[in-house]
């Protein structure tokens, strides 16, 4: 999944609304990709200027989507939305819960960061909450530099701890 969004950014797309509801598998368990319907070419230097749309699915929202004063975004916005499927897949959470949808926007604003998967479960791989909290920094700098770093270092920590060939 993560190869198939560097594939988007590649060619200037942001997806804007990763979930787990977009990825399907088809009949040999490949992932796929899908629903673009949210999607934004991006252009240098530009700015959403609909300061009070919310754009994406909130519980995969990264916090520059859910940001009070419009943002330019990058596609760091996609590596959080990977960040939070696979938080959920080690946890069976999204990464920030509310009551409402203001009280999840107003946590994804917060600085504090995301509560760490193995504070959910000690039996998850160090390695992996590592790779996983990197995508959700609340800083999109902070994050992985490109969904092809995140694809490489899952690829990598996967294969050493099973033993399996990509």
């Amino acid at each position: 999944v993560a190869r198939a969004v560097h594939h988007a950014h590649e060619r200037g797309v942001l997806h804007r609304d990763l979930k787990p509801e977009n990825i399907v598998l088809d009949e040999h368990d490949e992932p796929y990709v899908v629903d673009f319907g949210l999607a934004k070419r991006l252009e240098p230097c530009a700015i959403d200027k609909r300061s009070s749309a919310i754009v994406g699915s909130v519980d995969y929202m990264s916090p520059e989507q859910a940001a009070v004063i419009p943002r330019r975004l990058t596609f760091a916005a996609d590596i959080y939305s990977l960040g939070a499927i696979f938080y959920e897949l080690l946890t069976g959470n999204v990464p920030v819960q509310g009551g409402s949808l203001a009280a999840v926007l107003e946590q994804l604003r917060s600085p504090e960061p995301v509560r760490p998967p193995r504070e959910l479960d000690a039996c998850i791989d160090w390695e992996l909450e590592l790779v996983c909290l990197k995508c959700l920094e609340k800083d999109p700098a902070r994050r992985y530099g490109t969904a092809a770093e995140l694809a490489s270092d899952l690829t990598s920590t996967l294969v050493e701890r099973t033993g399996a060939i990509e």
